[in-house]
């Protein structure tokens, strides 16, 4: 049996877009507040979040033709502007916080093996500011090294490496050093953490996750 669709109309008679309402302001905020109940976000990335959902009606809209492309767009304009201000709002009353998502996202990715120009490189494409990215960054060098020993334990490199001959051992090195490069650590961090003795890696590791 074919699916018989809801024939709901407007006050003027005429059939409501299955769209839906345009997103407004008030329906941008109950989406936010939704989306922080599951995510940790900045105040640019909820508003890149509630501006896809302002694109998603658009497109529906668009493809419905139930409005004129005209007044699509200027629904759209309206959209972002309110997903810009629910965004704001939302960071002025401490329910988005960027220094307290750059700290969390940068020591649980430090853990995991980031280095330091990787961690920069995540903070920058959620909306985290330099200066901002920069403060939850771990500086010295120990936080570093633990980070590429992270990284070579995941990738069964250096210290974890399985043992090889001579011949093996070196080309092992020459590849173990491009992928810690690759990854955005210096060379010095690199090549000292290769050399690292297992039971050292291991003790620095334990340490770094006590700090």
């Amino acid at each position: 049996m074919a699916q018989v669709r809801e024939d709901t109309r407007r006050g003027d008679g005429r059939r409501a877009p299955a769209c839906g309402p345009p997103p407004d302001e008030a329906r941008l905020h109950e989406a936010a507040l939704r989306h922080l109940a599951r995510f940790a976000a900045t105040e640019a990335g909820l508003r890149r979040v509630l501006e896809r959902r302002v694109e998603r009606w658009a497109r529906r809209a668009e493809g419905e033709g139930a409005l004129a492309p005209e007044e699509i767009a200027a629904r759209v304009r309206l959209g972002r502007a309110a997903a810009a201000a629910v965004a704001r709002r939302l960071a002025a009353a401490g329910a988005v916080d960027d220094a307290a998502f750059a700290a969390a996202r940068a020591r649980r990715l430090h853990r995991a093996g980031r280095s330091r120009r990787a961690i920069a490189a995540h903070l920058a494409a959620r909306g985290v500011d330099h200066a901002t990215a920069r403060a939850a960054l771990p500086e010295d060098e120990a936080a570093e090294l633990a980070a590429a020993l992270a990284l070579c334990r995941r990738r069964r490199i250096g210290p974890f490496a399985a043992p090889a001959g001579e011949e093996a051992d070196e080309e092992a090195r020459r590849r173990a050093l491009g992928a810690l490069a690759r990854a955005g650590f210096a060379r010095e961090v690199a090549e000292t953490a290769l050399r690292m003795a297992p039971a050292e890696a291991e003790e620095r590791l334990l340490a770094s996750r006590r700090d």
